[in-house]
């Protein structure tokens, strides 16, 4: 499988794996899966730091470093990715989820998130 996390997951994995389902923990193991991380989540991280949002406080630069010396591949936002988000339902409405959604349906990645209004989209999705 191919998955795309969302930035909570990916704050989870790297720092509070606890939080995430031992299913969930299991998958992020298994070496035939090949993980995703999208440069928006790190966007994303470095905004709500800005906020003062206490549950964004772990270092977008030192969690990239981390997800690419554990074999993520870093995701780029593409043109077609910008384009998809105006189709998508009005399901929700931050700008970071909506990106994710748009970068899993364009590329066919499953998304790892445990946010109820992403997990509604019509996409290949998996809860954390």
């Amino acid at each position: 499988m191919k998955l795309l996390l969302d930035t909570h997951v990916l704050i989870w994995a790297a720092d509070s794996p606890e939080l995430l389902s031992k299913a969930t923990r299991d998958c992020l193991n298994d070496l035939n899966h090949t993980l995703y991380f999208s440069v928006a989540s790190l966007w994303e991280i470095n905004i709500k730091q800005g906020l003062g949002r206490s549950d964004f406080r772990i270092d977008p630069r030192v969690l990239r470093r981390g997800l690419i010396d554990n074999g993520y591949i870093e995701l780029p936002i593409e043109s077609p990715h910008a384009l998809l988000v105006d189709s998508l339902p009005p399901i929700h409405k931050d700008p970071f989820d909506r990106i994710l959604i748009a970068q899993a349906m364009a590329e066919g990645l499953i998304l790892v998130s445990n946010d109820q209004a992403v997990l509604q989209y019509p996409l290949a999705t998996m809860a954390a």
